[in-house]
């Protein structure tokens, strides 16, 4: 018998003799050439990017420790173990804006033949509906909490900070602290909205981290910011019944492609959202009423004006939950002034301290990215990986009433790196099948693909602005990955009728000055 196989029989046999914490903290223990460690892996933060490092480190025989604990919002606002992703992003996100879709789909089947009531007989409740979602969310925490019990995880529901570089101490609800020793650390723990520095917006504001589990209707609401997450809210609470307005500082979805940005806020505005352009708040207060006042300013003409609403929802940004790490314990410098940590490979300047996710600077802050880097940085520290993230090319789509999907370079980068006379760009608008009938507005059903002009045309970014662009576009970033060029795009044949085939019809380019509308739904 080997001297392992001895050492686990007798463990077994020893076992009922001895107190099953000590047992636990024995099997738990690592030793390695650095000391004595408690585990191998260390991550702070229960979300989508430290969780799949987690599993993927547990599957390569780490012994992993998982530490999460969520600060209450401003609100009061708090949720379970999962991240941003799973409580107060994508997943409640999707959700709602589903149920606003419905919304729109319950109105147009009366021209489809059948028989609804009337307009002002439907509407949501908003108790039924934030309820549906929080049943899903928590079934997901639940989930989530147990698959990590089957793996062996260990999960610390405790804020953690850094005593030494090794050296992680717990500080769990009750006030009480744990400390735990690890050979490795992952940093993991993401970011919370930003609240601009103006009176009224702790005490009286709202932000994502409260809407999708929001007590009450919200009415009436004021976005302020016109970046993803305030257009998507801003979207499915328009088409849910609340009246929306936002304010925007600059432009709308600053970092994307500008024409698609403006094609979207177009059709914001055609279903009744309203917004004021170069605007930025002044002070939000509450009324005797229980109604907001919302003020701001138009930097363009320095005027002033104010609006009272039900609600103010704060879309301004987000920032790293660094500074409680005490990263300067660790050695941790690479950090920015707003938090995120520079880590080219994950890796920061302390050999054995990592980052993933939305903590990382100059990286898409992506659910599927940070899970993706996860699982490579776990293989690479415990498998002898060597295969690093590509943060290239990466897909994403903007949730908005008419959705928004691309990938790859927009064509103001395109141009700008390239210059003009190399880019090309082929462009479309189009008429999906099924807002025939109901004759929906499809002014702003449009795409377009930026490539290099020479031959054979590599593309650069592919973009859409239609039904379930977030469908369309995944199929398409694989290809892109692939180094597509528009002659294999144009000899590829598309699904009829499918909004997605109209990438395969492209032929127009803006160079050109052709009409970019289709004659017909076979043109």
């Amino acid at each position: 018998m080997t001297i392992l196989s001895n050492f686990l029989r007798i463990n077994n046999l020893l076992r009922p003799l001895i107190n099953t914490d000590k047992v636990v903290l024995l099997r738990r223990r690592t030793i390695t050439s650095n000391g004595s460690f408690d585990f191998d892996l260390a991550v702070i933060g229960g979300g989508s990017g430290g969780l799949a490092c987690a599993k993927e480190a547990v599957n390569q025989g780490a012994r992993v420790a998982v530490l999460d604990y969520v600060t209450p919002s401003p609100q009061g606002t708090k949720w379970g173990l999962g991240g941003t992703c799973v409580n107060v992003g994508c997943i409640p996100k999707k959700l709602m804006h589903q149920a606003a879709l419905l919304g729109e789909s319950i109105h147009e089947a009366a021209a489809y033949g059948w028989q609804i009531p009337s307009k002002e007989q439907i509407q949501i409740s908003w108790p039924a509906l934030t309820q549906a979602v929080q049943d899903h969310v928590k079934s997901v925490n639940w989930v989530t909490r147990v698959d990590l019990r089957d793996k062996k995880i260990e999960y610390i529901n405790g804020l953690g900070e850094f005593k030494d570089p090794h050296t992680l101490i717990a500080t769990l609800k009750n006030g009480s602290k744990k400390e735990i020793t690890a050979k490795n650390v992952v940093i993991a723990v993401g970011g919370r909205p930003l609240y601009p520095d103006i009176p009224g917006a702790l005490e009286y504001c709202i932000s994502s981290d409260d809407i999708f589990s929001l007590s009450h209707p919200p009415g009436k609401t004021l976005v302020v910011g016109a970046g993803y997450i305030g257009l998507e809210c801003a979207g499915f609470l328009n088409s849910l019944g609340y009246h929306a307005t936002v304010l925007v500082r600059s432009v709308p979805l600053r970092g994307f492609d500008q024409q698609m940005a403006t094609t979207v806020t177009n059709e914001m505005e055609q279903k009744g959202v309203v917004f004021h352009h170069k605007c930025v708040p002044l002070s939000v207060e509450k009324l005797e009423s229980g109604q907001l006042k919302a003020r701001w300013l138009n930097t363009e003409t320095q005027t002033q004006s104010e609006d009272v609403f039900d609600t103010v929802l704060l879309a301004t940004g987000r920032y790293a939950l660094t500074k409680a790490l005490n990263l300067e314990a660790a050695g941790v410098t690479c950090v920015t002034g707003s938090g995120k940590i520079k880590a080219a490979t994950e890796q920061t300047n302390v050999p054995h301290v990592y980052a993933v996710g939305d903590v990382l600077d100059g990286r898409p802050e992506l659910t599927p990215v940070a899970i993706q880097a996860g699982r490579l940085l776990a293989r690479r520290m415990f498998a002898n990986g060597t295969q690093h993230m590509d943060y290239e090319n990466v897909a994403t789509t903007i949730f908005t009433p008419l959705e928004y999907g691309c990938v790859g370079l927009s064509e103001e980068t395109a141009v700008a790196r390239f210059g003009v006379d190399n880019v090309e760009v082929y462009h479309a608008f189009y008429k999906p099948t099924e807002f025939f009938i109901p004759q929906r507005n499809i002014r702003n059903c449009y795409l377009k693909a930026v490539a290099l002009r020479e031959a054979p045309q590599k593309i650069l970014g592919l973009h859409f602005v239609g039904p379930v662009a977030g469908e369309v576009i995944q199929g398409f970033a694989a290809a892109i990955k692939c180094g597509i060029t528009m002659e294999q795009l144009m000899n590829t044949v598309g699904i009829h009728p499918t909004v997605a085939e109209e990438f395969t019809r492209l032929s127009i380019t803006k160079r050109s000055g052709k009409d970019p509308n289709p004659a017909s739904c076979c043109s």
